[in-house]
């Protein structure tokens, strides 16, 4: 590929913990989930890299609580090793260049607090990769999709959303996320436009 079609696809946290019946179930999960894995299938030419980011908690400390705020803390969800904690099933045939695992001892949003299997963070795996650009899509729009893609932006990577392959946890704190993600730079944009 060329320099200017070095682009990444940061699939985030679409796990079942995050889609309906899991921990921290958000509607419209499973349909996000499938949406992707159909959305990867006929574009994956488009991308010179694919990422996917797990929550894999061990011990994230105050992150959970029995009595959670539901801001800072959380009910446990993500557990390191537990079926919930999988790529959702509809990704079974992903096969991501790098997956990266998050928050094991502490709270983590974006993509970028996580690391690789061999220790190596996601901003690493992306600049070993010669990618100059990102789409972020997955699990919270609201939450760790826009952490992630505020974080990827900070970077200096043109970074955008694809609308449709994203979930909010709840439609004001979808609209909020938009609202800071648009204002950060990040484009906001359909797949179909991708």
């Amino acid at each position: 590929m060329t320099k200017e079609n070095r682009r990444a696809l940061v699939v985030v946290d679409v796990q079942p913990t995050f889609c309906e019946g899991g921990e921290l179930g958000v509607d419209g999960g499973n349909a996000v989930a499938q949406r992707i894995a159909d959305y990867v299938a006929t574009h994956r030419d488009r991308y010179a890299f694919v990422a996917t980011t797990q929550d894999w908690h061990i011990d994230p400390g105050d992150h959970f609580s029995d009595h959670p705020d539901f801001v800072d803390t959380w009910p446990p969800h993500g557990l390191a090793g537990s079926p919930n904690a999988a790529l959702h099933p509809a990704l079974v045939g992903l096969a991501p260049d790098v997956s990266v695992k998050k928050g094991q001892h502490a709270a983590a949003y974006s993509g970028f607090e996580g690391t690789d299997p061999s220790g190596r963070p996601l901003a690493e795996a992306l600049r070993d990769a010669g990618v100059d650009a990102v789409d972020v899509v997955g699990i919270a729009e609201s939450h760790c999709v826009k952490a992630t893609a505020l974080d990827a932006h900070a970077l200096g990577l043109p970074t955008r959303v694809l609308t449709d392959l994203t979930v909010p946890v709840s439609p004001q704190l979808g609209a909020e996320a938009r609202e800071e993600l648009a204002a950060d730079g990040v484009e906001l944009v359909p797949s179909s436009a991708a």
